[in-house]
């Protein structure tokens, strides 16, 4: 699903977020990316849905290389992904329906099947009753629900999230990773950048180490590992 091969990211200001990086994904897994704060783990979640690209290096998502792809192709590979990130980035003007739709009218989908799959993915986290609100209608646990909704109404192979709980009290983190794990047992490969230490401890899935740019530890079932 994912490879990188010797990935390098460099930014303007000299400062190299990533070093030789090297890894492969499968299909199916769920896997966490943790490390310090700083260690380049938003970099390189980054890169895997070209919001960065790499300055050297190989970067392959579901056979497309990453690194020669055209800026007007970048639309087309995120068909395949979703993304979730921390801060949700809802449409605020779009009730829970019409953010959910938008992912499947911008590619042109029959209104139908837009209904369709925006009720049965509304029906998997739980918003049912929740349609016609706005964003700012509804508590975090509930707008988090709504992106990852909106990231696998086209289901996608892959999703792709960026610190999902980190503006979530636990409980309400405890229901969204429960929600992470449904997703993943239905097919689709997760992989998660999280500073959450009770989840990676407790739900003991593949971990990927990031330190100071560079991988430092790949372990299946594995721990979160650092005292902060």
């Amino acid at each position: 699903m994912i490879e990188m091969k010797n990935v390098v990211k460099k930014y303007p200001n000299s400062v190299v977020a990533v070093k030789g990086l090297n890894i492969q994904i499968k299909q199916g897994e769920f896997v966490y990316i943790v490390g310090p704060s700083g260690a380049g783990k938003s970099t390189f979640i980054k890169m895997m849905y070209r919001e960065e690209k790499a300055t050297s290096g190989e970067i392959k998502v579901n056979g497309t290389d990453l690194t020669t792809l055209k800026d007007r192709e970048i639309p087309f590979l995120r068909r395949n992904m979703g993304v979730v990130f921390q801060d949700f980035k809802l449409l605020p003007r779009k009730n829970v329906y019409e953010n959910i739709a938008f992912a499947l009218e911008v590619i042109e989908k029959d209104p139908e099947e837009i209904k369709k799959r925006v009720m049965d993915v509304l029906k998997l986290v739980g918003l049912t009753k929740k349609v016609k609100m706005f964003p700012d209608e509804l508590s975090g646990g509930e707008q988090q629900r709504v992106a990852i909704a909106r990231s696998i109404v086209n289901s996608p192979k892959v999703v792709i999230a960026d610190e999902p709980t980190g503006n979530l009290d636990p409980e309400t983190s405890w229901e969204i990773m429960r929600l992470f794990d449904e997703i993943n047992a239905r097919g689709t490969t997760i992989i998660m950048a999280t500073h959450n230490k009770d989840i990676v401890n407790t739900m003991r899935k593949r971990v990927i180490a990031i330190e100071n740019g560079q991988i430092v530890r790949d372990e299946r079932g594995g721990d979160y590992g650092y005292e902060f």
